[in-house]
């Protein structure tokens, strides 16, 4: 049945093509929307450039009749689109708590008023579509049906591993490791167990001797498994694999025909640090890469502590310390070095071994928040945090990559700083699921912590 969709001003912010994603259905946009999206087009943020991208497409439709009428949004679907103002009287029908007339409770009435429309007549359901929470519950206690704005919204208890385990026989165990991979037809198994994904992690287990095991990852595009090879013959340092997950995101991260990763885990897992050692080994031992290009989301954990003082770097300095305590572990963690990985030789400290490869240009740390515009050939980027990106952000990073530049996305979905994204709407979720089963595109979800056996614990109990 067609239904009657009342948006709310944070689903278009959060959404800017939300008005066209509704299919045959009707949608209702009540003109204190179109109010705070006109008060948010001059911020110089995401939300201001999605603001101004809602009000251009509304102008658009606009070109086709009376939006107080109601125009077609799309001819295929039938869907449609109407801007409608709040009545006084309806506002009055509100309970006295809600009849302040404030933006919720404008965009309730318009809700309540279609409801009431569809009660005297014919009319389809109607439902109020918002991202904030106390909005949704207000509506339920009018008697109005609310839901979130699930479009882009991935179960998080399903999300893709990126990993599997085969019980195969250990003759094609070793027919893989003998041969340098194995067309999956060869092996006998059964459709079910053939419904792999390109790039994912397997471990072949024999099912006579679990003990006897190999790890492999699904070729896509030659529908065969191919044995682990990266991971054990590249030299990182300090770094190794310590778990069989950290053994198939090195592999990945070590792939240049891999050229999008994405790490997710809990804290301790080794994401970010994995991220930096394969990109510093392939920026300035294997030069692969001319740069390695490092930024995160500038999102505080706490409340703000006010402008920093100091030039741009300055600035940046406490939002990139932990990106930089991982690079000073990975230049030598306090002991004299010989440079990076064998590299240039002479005895100096973490601090100026990170200041040397800045001053070579092999390094660069940067806030997010410039990406835009930029277009980034032939290096290899880190992505960290990007549990705080919207998906809108994500595909606005994601498309800045030039030839042949890799880009890493790290983060956590259950440790999220951005009041406007959750577990399950965030930019890293959405990324990992669209590019499930892309041969260009890699996943791998670390699961144990290896920071400290404290830091394991406390991410477990906390």
């Amino acid at each position: 049945m067609r239904k009657i969709f009342v948006l709310d001003t944070n689903v278009l912010l959060h959404d800017p093509s939300a008005l066209t994603r509704f299919e045959d259905n009707h949608v209702v946009v009540p003109i204190e929307v179109v109010e705070e999206i006109d008060r948010f087009k001059r911020d110089p943020s995401e939300k201001g450039r999605n603001a101004r991208q809602v009000s251009r497409l509304l102008d658009q439709l606009r070109e086709q009749g009376n939006l107080a009428d109601g125009v077609t949004i799309d001819a295929a679907s039938g869907g449609t689109l109407k801007v409608v103002f709040c009545r006084t009287e309806t506002l009055a029908q509100l309970p006295p708590e809600l009849r302040a007339g404030n933006g919720d409770n404008n965009i309730l009435a318009v809700a309540l008023e279609q409801r009431l429309e569809q009660v005297m007549g014919s009319r389809p359901p109607v439902v109020l579509v918002t991202k904030d929470t106390n909005l949704r519950i207000k509506a339920d206690a009018v008697g109005l049906i609310a839901q979130d704005y699930t479009t882009d919204k991935v179960d998080i208890a399903d999300l893709y591993p990126g990993v599997c385990e085969l019980w195969v026989s250990a003759d094609q165990i070793d027919r893989v490791r003998a041969q340098g991979g194995l067309p999956l037809a060869d092996l006998d198994l059964t459709a079910a167990m053939r419904s792999l994904q390109a790039n994912e992690g397997v471990t072949l287990v024999d099912q006579a001797q679990p003990n006897h095991t190999l790890l492999a990852r699904y070729s896509g595009p030659q529908a065969a498994l191919l044995p682990l090879q990266r991971a054990s013959k590249v030299r990182l340092g300090r770094i190794q694999a310590r778990n069989r997950e950290q053994t198939f995101a090195l592999d990945l991260l070590l792939d240049p025909a891999v050229p999008l990763v994405t790490l997710v885990g809990k804290a301790g897992t080794g994401k970010t640090l994995l991220a930096l050692a394969a990109g510093l080994h392939q920026v300035a031992d294997e030069r692969v890469y001319e740069r390695l290009l490092v930024t995160r989301p500038v999102i505080s954990l706490g409340k703000e502590m006010g402008f920093l003082p100091g030039d741009l770097e300055e600035k940046m300095a406490p939002w990139m310390q932990p990106i930089i305590d991982n690079l000073d572990f990975l230049l030598g963690g306090g002991e004299e070095t010989t440079g990076h990985q064998g590299g240039r030789g002479s005895p100096r400290g973490p601090r100026n071994s990170w200041a040397d490869l800045k001053g070579m240009g092999l390094l660069e740390v940067e806030a997010i928040s410039y990406i835009r515009g930029r277009s980034i050939p032939r290096q290899f980027m880190v992505v960290d945090e990007s549990q705080n990106l919207t998906p809108h952000e994500v595909k606005t990073i994601v498309t800045r990559v030039g030839e042949g530049t890799k880009i890493v996305f790290t983060g956590d979905p259950y440790q999220i700083d951005n009041p406007y994204v959750d577990a399950e709407s965030n930019g890293l979720t959405w990324l990992v699921e669209r590019f499930k089963g892309q041969p260009l595109a890699g996943h791998v979800s670390l699961l144990r912590g290896e920071r400290s056996e404290l830091a394991e614990l406390a991410a477990n109990l906390l």
